[in-house]
């Protein structure tokens, strides 16, 4: 028994060596993994103090305004408890989840990636000093501790900022999906009758979301017309007038005709003298005309009301 205790012990120490790497000069009975085992001792012994302190030090910093101070040592108490657990077990998975529910939580709160890599620092300042208040009388042993801390300190913080730039950029790419899906509504104006109005510039990402929606609303709303309006639209080069041009095509393969209205005198010069097949594209000079054209073809009559007769 005593003897697989001893093979289980040196399969840890193995384990500890490969995680934490001695540093030159060590005493040969003061290992990486020992210095740390003595730091995360430490930190969870000035548990209370320390994460207070750093909460209070975020607040004088002016760092996480958008929360309260009773929000901030909550959060400060989770990050400073995953902290010293990565410390501890040399793993980032569990904190690297943490950062990413954090930055899910604060994001939308309007807190920026320069708090978020304000307040790591401020904790590494907040456990540097704790450090040498414990280890003042031994430098030997501080130099010793801080060497073995650094590299770690340094995973983490850039974990949880790598983290936080992550979810922000996530958070963006779906903000400007959905600014560019409220850009280019698809509207049901009658039954099988679709308009898109298009307003600003066109690039070929833009044209090939536009395109996306618009099959997507054929389909949904089986659709048999659809008029695209393109009044706001100031300039369109070669490569969106073409993929207009397909859309118009890819429209008519789903069975729905489509008519193009608003035309500039710009644009209509820029497709007749880029060569695009024009025979392919029903154009009516202004919307009003444009939906009443959609309307004929689908069977509807259009009537003037004489507002005299009630």
């Amino acid at each position: 028994m005593a003897k697989n205790n001893e093979t289980k012990s040196k399969a840890e120490n193995k384990e500890d060596e490969a995680k934490y790497p001695n540093i030159p000069g060590q005493p040969p009975d003061e290992s990486t993994a020992t210095l740390l085992r003595e730091l995360v001792a430490h930190l969870r012994q000035k548990r209370s103090e320390l994460r207070e302190e750093w909460a209070n030090r975020i607040q004088e910093a002016e760092l996480l305004t958008a929360m309260t101070k009773e929000e901030i040592l909550a959060e400060a108490t989770s990050v400073y408890d995953n902290y010293v657990e990565a410390l501890e077990t040399g793993t980032y998975e569990a904190l690297q989840s943490y950062a990413r529910n954090l930055s899910e939580r604060i994001i939308p709160r309007g807190v920026e990636t320069h708090e978020v890599i304000g307040i790591v620092l401020l904790l590494r300042d907040v456990l540097a000093r704790s450090l040498f208040a414990k280890y003042r009388d031994n430098f030997s042993k501080l130099n010793r501790i801080l060497d073995a801390y650094e590299p770690a300190a340094n995973r983490i913080a850039n974990t949880v900022s790598v983290g936080f730039v992550q979810e922000r950029e996530r958070v963006i790419r779906e903000q400007q999906e959905a600014i560019r899906e409220l850009s280019t509504p698809v509207l049901q104006v009658r039954e099988r009758l679709l308009i898109l109005p298009i307003i600003g510039i066109i690039d070929s990402k833009r044209a090939q979301q536009l395109t996306e929606q618009l099959l997507q609303g054929i389909r949904k709303n089986r659709a048999k017309v659809v008029v695209i309006d393109i009044t706001g639209v100031a300039a369109m080069d070669e490569k969106v007038a073409n993929h207009i041009v397909q859309t118009v095509d890819a429209a008519r393969l789903l069975g729905a005709g489509v008519i193009v209205t608003g035309l500039s005198t710009e644009i209509a010069q820029t497709l007749v003298t880029i060569g695009v097949d024009l025979t392919k594209i029903i154009t009516v000079g202004d919307l009003q005309g444009g939906i009443e054209e959609a309307e004929r073809k689908l069977g509807y009559q259009v009537q003037q009301v004489d507002p005299t007769k009630s």
